[in-house]
């Protein structure tokens, strides 16, 4: 008769110590994700129109920029800076990957009127 009670009590111990355990993890370290995204980038991006501009303040060791469809319109090695180039009329989104002669490697989605 006495262990139904027994079990419920483990039970609900057995509950509360696992609830209080993983609330009390540690996290961890940050991961590197979220510390690129607090580190600031050593260039900007500038758009007016169709007209894209870079400007950076490292040397840029390629520039690469696609469609969303996937259309390579710009790959430029060793680029100066600031390096401008234009988007066909029909593009609304683009994306620009970024290569520093440091090996660091930037990828951003742009929006283009």
């Amino acid at each position: 008769m006495m262990y139904p009670i027994i079990r419920k009590i483990v039970t609900i111990s057995a509950f509360v110590c696992l609830v209080n355990c993983s609330m009390a993890q540690d996290p961890g370290p940050k991961s590197k994700l979220s510390e690129a995204k607090t580190e600031s980038k050593p260039f900007r991006i500038l758009t007016n129109g169709q007209r894209i501009t870079i400007q950076s303040s490292q040397d840029i060791q390629r520039i690469m920029a696609w469609t969303t469809n996937g259309h390579r319109i710009v790959e430029q090695n060793n680029p100066n800076s600031p390096y401008s180039f234009t988007v066909p009329n029909t593009e609304k989104f683009l994306f620009v990957m970024i290569q520093l002669k440091n090996g660091k490697y930037y990828t951003e989605k742009i929006g283009v009127e």
